[in-house]
């Protein structure tokens, strides 16, 4: 299961920061390479799990056909510690990776398929990601 993270960090861990991210997302929010994708409406965290599901969900609709870009990384790491720890010692070691989205932001593209299918695909990618989205596909 090829779970997304980075291969080398410059900091291991990082500070939580403020959960309350206004306005929309000024990168990331045009189509470039596919024909269809998935826009994110909201302000939530999306794990690398949650991006792998919806990335194996579309590639079910696809049958070998068709091209899919992923265009979110998980980059940000959140920690935990361990069961039963009491306060102190320390902040936990690193669980699993998030990215933040903001609303605006693409997820996923797609390229080479019907619009039938892409909708049917990202409405089960979707399903898997914590967040509401909408389909849209590139202007002509």
């Amino acid at each position: 299961m090829p779970i997304l993270m980075p291969k080398k960090v410059k900091h291991r861990k990082m500070f939580k920061g403020r959960r309350r991210m206004k306005g929309d997302s000024h990168r990331g929010c045009m189509i470039t390479f596919g024909t269809f994708a998935l826009k994110c409406l909201a302000t939530k965290w999306v794990t690398s799990r949650q991006i792998e599901a919806a990335r194996r969900a579309i590639i079910r609709y696809l049958k070998k056909g068709g091209k899919l870009w992923i265009r979110v990384f998980p980059d940000k790491p959140i920690t935990q510690k361990g069961g039963e720890v009491g306060m102190g010692g320390g902040k936990g070691g690193v669980d699993h990776y998030v990215v933040a989205m903001k609303p605006g932001r693409i997820i996923f593209e797609l390229a080479g398929v019907k619009e039938e299918v892409a909708k049917k695909a990202f409405r089960a990618a979707a399903d898997k990601l914590p967040i509401k989205t909408k389909f849209i596909q590139r202007e002509v």
